[in-house]
């Protein structure tokens, strides 16, 4: 039976050799106790030198608890799955592989549970950090959908209307998995696959027996993006691939909830074009034509064309 900690870090990585040693880093910094914690590191087949770069942290931190395996079977939602088995901390918090966490971060996830005992999943702000200056065309809207930008504010708060974290910001309590299941390894990226919904069909579940997901002021990361995150053949492939995961999501469920989720888009439609209408307005046309092809490719994805 293995020893319970408080924490586990969870790192699911797959060629982030740029990023994963900072990273990993940025928690070995935090001041909070490190015998309370364990960094897990899942390299779900990476083909970089990420292998190395674990070594050397292994190396430079020795009296970190670090716990290292490789994922054979592909895909993002197989490595959170794996990282859950490997782990032995009463709190599980999954950190992107491409981003460093705010000071204080490990103790405002204690700090939350300890006071919120019956909660069971809490997210913190996620702020992009570009790496090249930002095209003109990005506003608000797409500047989630590429960035998972994140923030609401320095008050803890229940996210509301069906929100919840993002998954690369997530601190869950360990028996969440037992009581609500695994990640759906059907949806989530896959080597360099762009489908998602994972953590929409995870959160889910709590959110229909009526469980509530946190929001952490304290617990932020910095996300690193990338001058090719930001190219137009990356917005489309994204842009795409949300509809295919949400045809995947509903589909899994019902044809009915599929037929819900196509209402659902018309009104997203509407909305959309209003946006696009205030755009033009005032003056900014390439923030308006990006959101209309957001949503086109997202509809394209949907339908399956």
């Amino acid at each position: 039976m293995k020893e319970q900690i408080r924490f586990s870090v969870i790192f699911c990585t797959y060629n982030r050799e740029k990023y994963i040693f900072n990273a990993m880093e940025s928690i070995a910094l935090q001041d909070y106790p490190r015998d309370k914690y364990e960094i897990v590191l899942v390299n779900n087949n990476s083909t970089d030198k990420t292998e190395e770069l674990c070594k050397t942290f292994q190396e430079k931190y020795p009296e970190i608890n670090f716990n290292y395996c490789i994922e054979k079977q592909q895909g993002l939602s197989c490595a959170r799955n794996r990282g859950i088995k490997e782990s032995r901390g009463e709190l599980l918090v999954y950190v992107d592989d491409d981003a460093t966490v705010f000071p204080g971060y490990l103790k405002a996830y204690d700090d939350f549970f300890h006071t919120y005992l019956n909660e069971l999943v809490a997210g913190g702000p996620i702020i992009p950090h570009y790496e090249v200056d930002p095209p003109e065309w990005i506003s608000h809207y797409t500047e989630v959908l590429l960035t998972a930008y994140l923030y609401k504010g320095e008050k803890i708060i229940p996210f509301k209307h069906g929100l919840f974290p993002g998954g690369g910001n997530a601190c869950y309590r360990a028996e969440v998995f037992e009581k609500f299941g695994l990640f759906n390894v059907e949806l989530g990226r896959k080597g360099s696959g762009l489908i998602g919904a994972e953590e929409k069909d995870f959160f889910s579940r709590l959110f229909v027996v009526g469980k509530k997901v946190w929001y952490v002021s304290g617990a932020g990361i910095y996300h690193y993006i990338s001058e090719q995150k930001l190219t137009e053949e990356h917005f489309k492939k994204l842009t795409y691939s949300i509809g295919v995961s949400e045809r995947m999501r509903t589909l899994s469920v019902s044809k009915l909830f599929f037929a819900k989720r196509l209402f659902q888009e018309k009104i997203k439609w509407a909305a959309s074009i209003v946006l696009f209408c205030k755009f033009l307005i005032k003056g900014e046309y390439p923030k308006g034509k990006k959101l209309l092809e957001f949503r086109y490719n997202v509809t394209k994805g949907l339908l399956g064309y």
